[in-house]
């Protein structure tokens, strides 16, 4: 079936099938499949992976011997009817991917995959589609008239159009009885409420992040790991939480993304809470450069005045030797050869911003010499 074609209906009218060109890559938590080019020595298991909206997944069984593929538009069995969805993982790589999850589920327990999808599946699909951003500004409206303490951040409905599911966010119990009732009689559809969590909303509705790439919980991150201001301190971050926070208003997940780098570094380091004893002066310890191996050190424990760079291995002959009660004579050697050490260099400092700009030709244009006479000449007659 090619994309935009024309398909006689059941009532003889003319269907255009909408686009529905797959694009691997540019859908939101995408699984790459490593084994697809591995001999097939086993059999085949029929479960299949179907993506739908955003990060809902699902594991559905082949039961009737579909030859499937990454990208079909198929019809699978729902409660109530059947939903739409893409296939986007099979083969042996769906063993491992069950492998991840805390229960895995029977063969009995996964619903069924029940054909590939018809023109007619995937127009009514489309227009299910199209009712779900005006359901949800209006979802928006009657829990506000209602007085509920909750935000409707999406709405998904099912791919028959007889199911909708209405995620939302809340920070305490939400009584939302009514509010079923009111929507049910609203959208003349079978109303699901899901509460999900700040980040899961984000993941949900997408974004460009501080960074300038699009959010990590939208396209990757597929379990949220927790994240506190430990991580932070780890990697020596200032505590500000406007540069912290992210779009939800959490932590950003990526303090977990180097985080076991900086751990690893700091398990060789001296510790920092011990002052440096020397004879003319008492260093405490302010900040380090963990990839530098540099601690800075003041002789001033409540100000960062007439700060010290020493590297680790000096701050860690100084301890051992004010432990055996020996001060040092100064903490700074001469002969330090970490201060050479080359820095690096931007390589496109000497570089124009407008080097590829095209020439402007009034600018180099050459002055007129009989302007210039003629100015000479008005400016000796005003004298």
């Amino acid at each position: 079936m090619t994309d935009n074609e024309d398909i006689q209906g059941q009532t003889g009218e003319e269907i255009r099938m909408p686009d529905i060109t797959y694009k691997p890559g540019y859908n939101k938590l995408d699984s790459f499949n490593w084994l697809k080019d591995l001999p097939d020595n086993q059999e085949v298991s029929d479960i299949v992976e179907i993506r739908f909206k955003n990060t809902r997944k699902g594991y559905f069984r082949n039961v009737n011997g579909l030859r499937l593929e990454i990208g079909d538009v198929v019809a699978v069995e729902a409660s109530p009817g059947h939903d739409i969805g893409r296939v986007s993982m099979v083969g042996h790589l769906i063993d491992e991917q069950l492998k991840k999850l805390k229960t895995l589920p029977s063969a009995d327990d996964l619903k069924k995959v029940y054909r590939k999808a018809k023109a007619v599946d995937i127009q009514k699909w489309e227009e299910a589609k199209k009712l779900e951003t005006p359901s949800m500004l209006r979802s928006r409206k009657i829990s506000e008239e209602l007085k509920l303490n909750m935000k409707i951040g999406d709405v998904e409905y099912q791919g028959d159009k007889t199911k909708a599911i209405f995620y939302y966010i809340a920070d305490e119990r939400v009584d939302f009885r009514q509010l079923i009732k009111v929507l049910a009689d609203e959208f003349r559809v079978r109303i699901e409420m899901r509460q999900i969590g700040a980040r899961q909303e984000a993941g949900r509705i997408g974004g460009i992040g501080s960074c300038g790439r699009e959010l990590c919980c939208s396209t990757h991150i597929t379990n949220f790991i927790s994240v506190t201001t430990t991580h932070a301190k780890y990697q020596e971050l200032s505590l500000n939480p406007q540069k912290l926070a992210g779009q939800c208003s959490k932590l950003k997940c990526c303090l977990n993304f180097e985080l076991d780098c900086y751990v690893d570094a700091q398990r060789s380091f001296p510790p920092k809470e011990v002052p440096l004893e020397a004879l003319d002066c008492t260093a405490w310890f302010q900040k380090m450069e963990i990839h530098k191996g540099l601690y800075w050190y003041s002789t001033d424990s409540h100000s960062t005045a007439n700060l010290i760079a020493l590297p680790v291995q000096r701050v860690r002959e100084i301890q051992t030797l004010n432990r055996k009660g020996i001060k040092v004579d100064r903490l700074k050697l001469v002969d330090e050869s970490w201060e050479s050490a080359p820095v690096s260099q931007d390589l496109l400092k000497n570089n124009s911003l407008t080097r590829f700009d095209p020439p402007d030709n009034k600018s180099k244009r050459p002055a007129n010499p009989h302007k210039r006479k003629n100015r000479r000449f008005n400016e000796k007659r005003d004298k």
